[in-house]
């Protein structure tokens, strides 16, 4: 077994995790009323935690011959992955979860490939590969399946033209995901200490939710808001912040296209349990046929681009 398939199980809890937090995410949202702060409170827990981490374990540290190498945009992977998230909290309510998650993650396993196949950003060059590109397309088709069965409802309800607009904007954000992750893993290679490549990835991120709250302060919670915030509603962004971890860590070993489609996988998997039990306070839709069918898909996906 490679080295790469030995990490395959982090990667598959680390994808569970980001759709609890997706899921933890929307609930804090409704409480927090404003998008903005919202994403504030959920992104700086994450800061706290990996700059305590920094703390503990500083070294090893980079040496002026990796900072002078690091590219200009490595620090902003965060951010990056960041638009995805906002575009979640901000616009779901707007086009339906189902479009919302179909279009951003069809963007991501789509762009995956390509970083790949291109050698995009540093990744080294892997050319086309038909079964993983065949790969990319049943996982696509797997969203499709899970994304319209997940928003029926959300699209029996007339979301007009204003909620298409949006759509180019979304699907922007699915490709900012995977670019991304391999950001960040750049900026792991230049700060070499983990802990604190993960505290620079999202120390922007606060800052800039924070500065737009600051210029858009209203709508504020009221008090009745704040009472229905639950102690792990805060905690979304250190769950979806493994999934960035993990990039950080590990998507120069295993490939963009395998550990974006592991995550998303294990994501929307996740994402079907949740919706079938109704955990989280999340709108109980069972799993009939086309929902797993879709995550065959998905499955019969993943092998094809994580072996291939």
């Amino acid at each position: 077994m490679s080295i790469a398939a030995l990490l395959y199980p982090f990667i598959l809890v680390a994808g569970a995790l980001q759709a609890l937090g997706n899921a933890m995410n929307a609930q804090l949202r409704g409480h927090m009323v404003n998008p903005w702060l919202a994403a504030t409170v959920s992104f700086l827990p994450i800061v706290f935690v990996f700059t305590t981490l920094f703390l503990v374990m500083p070294t090893p540290l980079p040496s002026l011959e990796t900072l002078e190498k690091m590219p200009w945009y490595a620090p902003l992977g965060g951010l990056a992955g960041a638009v995805a998230v906002f575009g979640g909290l901000a616009f779901i309510d707007k086009v339906g979860a189902g479009p919302f998650n179909g279009l951003t993650l069809t963007a991501n396993i789509i762009t995956s490939l390509a970083l790949d196949a291109f050698g995009l950003f540093g990744l080294q060059a892997a050319g086309f590969k038909p079964l993983p590109w065949l790969g990319g397309l049943m996982m696509a088709a797997g969203v499709v399946f899970i994304a319209k069965t997940a928003g029926k409802k959300d699209e029996g309800e007339s979301h007009g033209m204003s909620g298409k607009l949006l759509y180019p904007f979304i699907l922007a954000a699915g490709a900012l995901m995977a670019i991304g992750v391999v950001w960040n893993s750049q900026l792991r290679g230049a700060l070499v200490n983990p802990w604190l490549a993960a505290t620079v990835s999202f120390v922007p991120v606060v800052f800039a939710f924070a500065l737009m709250f600051l210029l858009r302060p209203t709508p504020l919670p009221t008090r009745k808001d704040l009472a229905g915030v639950r102690w792990w509603m805060p905690l979304a962004g250190i769950t979806g912040a493994v999934a960035v971890f993990a990039g950080l860590l590990f998507v120069d070993k295993v490939g963009a296209g395998a550990l974006n489609g592991l995550l998303i996988t294990a994501n929307l998997l996740t994402s079907v349990a949740l919706d079938h039990f109704g955990w989280l306070g999340m709108r109980q839709v069972k799993a009939g046929p086309p929902r797993l069918l879709g995550a065959a898909l998905m499955v019969g996906g993943i092998v094809l681009i994580s072996v291939f």
